[in-house]
């Protein structure tokens, strides 16, 4: 996970080089402990205690999300109670933050296989700069099936109560939070993409 810019408090004494070191410690810290996994985890059982490298944390009852204003690549507004009906795996993220672009392939994989129907997955950045950088971004690596979504003004950040991206979302039909996952991970396996499914029917009640 990588703080966001909003959570960087520029008024501080502190130095911009210390503030930059400290978001690379807290990514590389999270590299490591991604690292410590073992491939082919079960990653549903991981998901029972929060306290565990990729711990979902799942709420005991649907908690109510606010509805999000944001742009899509030609600038037009959309809301998230467009999606309402339908499962959605919500991803905050930026092109600045190394872990985003790295999970977003997996993303991208994720959308062509449960998107379109009753889910979707929303990938909603918040780069400052706009949909451009991001229409880059999603040409340099090939991304074809994740619509784009920004949120310049980052009101995301604050409105869900995000200290970092990537942070995930699991918002089930009628709008309400699930579950939430900080950091990055690998979307598309057959594991996470079974426990996404099984936090989202909990929450369709």
């Amino acid at each position: 996970m990588v703080l966001g810019p909003n959570h960087l408090n520029l008024r501080h004494p502190l130095p911009l080089a210390a503030a930059g070191l400290v978001v690379t410690v807290i990514a590389l810290v999270g590299a490591w402990m991604a690292l410590q996994t073992p491939a082919g985890t079960d990653v549903s059982r991981l998901a029972e205690d929060a306290r565990q490298p990729l711990g979902l944390s799942a709420l005991p009852v649907p908690r109510a999300v606010p509805d999000l204003a944001f742009e899509d690549a030609m600038g037009a507004t959309h809301t998230l109670a467009e999606f309402r009906g339908k499962a959605v795996l919500l991803n905050v993220w930026a092109t600045w933050c190394a872990p985003c672009r790295k999970e977003m392939p997996a993303l991208d994989r994720l959308q062509a296989k449960l998107g379109g129907g009753a889910s979707q997955v929303v990938s909603l950045s918040i780069d400052r700069e706009g949909a451009p950088i991001v229409k880059h971004f999603y040409e340099e690596t090939k991304i074809r099936s994740l619509p784009i979504f920004v949120d310049r003004n980052g009101d995301a950040m604050d409105k869900l109560h995000i200290v970092g991206v990537p942070t995930t979302l699991l918002i089930d039909a009628k709008g309400g939070e699930v579950a939430r996952y900080i950091g990055p991970a690998e979307w598309d396996w057959p594991d996470v993409i079974a426990m996404v499914e099984r936090y989202l029917r909990l929450g369709k009640g």
